[in-house]
């Protein structure tokens, strides 16, 4: 549709003081401008805003649009703050080291402040749908936002995830893949199907672990790994989850940057 191709992105930067986090958190909007029907507009929240900042996320976008391959989508980068390994987690439970402690903060201000601002400020009553993103440890932390809240969430971006997150350390002699990765365990233990879209995406070049010696890094592994878990819950590939590897990637921006399309031609795309 001409309409659709005529979209342009307006970046905007706001600060929120935030309550449960206990800092100002820096928050940059995408804003597709020129749409036709903004009922239609989706919202798309991503952690680790400043990596948006630094691969161009406003260009990605705008070469999108200009190619009339993506429906309009409000994207929202979250900055990361000081205290990132502790925000970043699982709200269920810290990692072995502790890690991830305030996680339950950190949805308590995506829920009650972030969100509440984003519709009160731009004057949007609804969306239609909603989804969340991040790279690494926000990764992590958008899956577990998204998969522990189906009535909010429909979709999420995983980019390099940190889905090792363990109970125990790997170099534990007790340690057991099975039962100690938390991210697998949780989703293990989820009972139904809620319609539900997953993206994830490994580089080759991501690390250099492999802690059960099988020639295939730790990222790579606990990806399919968790893959084959969603499949035990029905989720079939393509429709309702992609997997992509880049063969060069590695874990940092321009990979990621390089994912990104992908990404949202297929969460939406014409």
């Amino acid at each position: 549709m001409q309409m659709e191709k005529s979209i342009a992105v307006l970046v905007e930067t706001k600060k929120l003081q935030s309550e449960p986090l206990d800092r100002e958190v820096r928050v940059d909007f995408y804003l597709p401008t020129n749409v036709d029907q903004p009922e239609n507009m989706s919202l798309l929240l991503i952690n680790d805003g400043q990596d948006l900042v630094t691969m161009g996320f406003d260009r990605i976008l705008g070469q999108l649009y200009s190619a009339g391959q993506l429906r309009p989508v409000v994207c929202v980068g979250i900055h990361c703050g000081e205290d990132r390994r502790n925000e970043y987690g699982m709200v269920i439970s810290p990692d072995f080291k502790g890690r991830g402690a305030k996680a339950g903060f950190y949805q308590q201000f995506i829920f009650e402040e972030l969100m509440p601002f984003i519709f009160s400020e731009y004057k949007i009553s609804s969306f239609r749908e909603k989804a969340f993103a991040g790279f690494s440890l926000g990764g992590l932390s958008a899956l577990d936002l998204v998969i522990n809240n189906p009535s909010i969430f429909s979709q999420v971006g995983v980019f390099s995830g940190s889905l090792w997150w363990r109970s125990r350390d790997k170099d534990d002699r007790d340690f057991n893949e099975h039962t100690d990765r938390l991210m697998h365990r949780q989703v293990r233990q989820k009972t139904g199907k809620p319609a539900m879209k997953f993206f994830f995406q490994c580089g080759e070049l991501d690390e250099t672990e492999d802690r059960n010696n099988n020639g295939v890094i730790d990222s790579i592994d606990d990806t399919l790994d968790l893959l084959k878990e969603l499949q035990k819950k029905g989720y079939l590939e393509n429709s309702d989850y992609k997997y992509l590897q880049i063969a060069d990637g590695k874990h940092d921006v321009p990979t990621w940057a390089r994912a990104w399309p992908e990404f949202l031609r297929w969460g939406w795309g014409h």
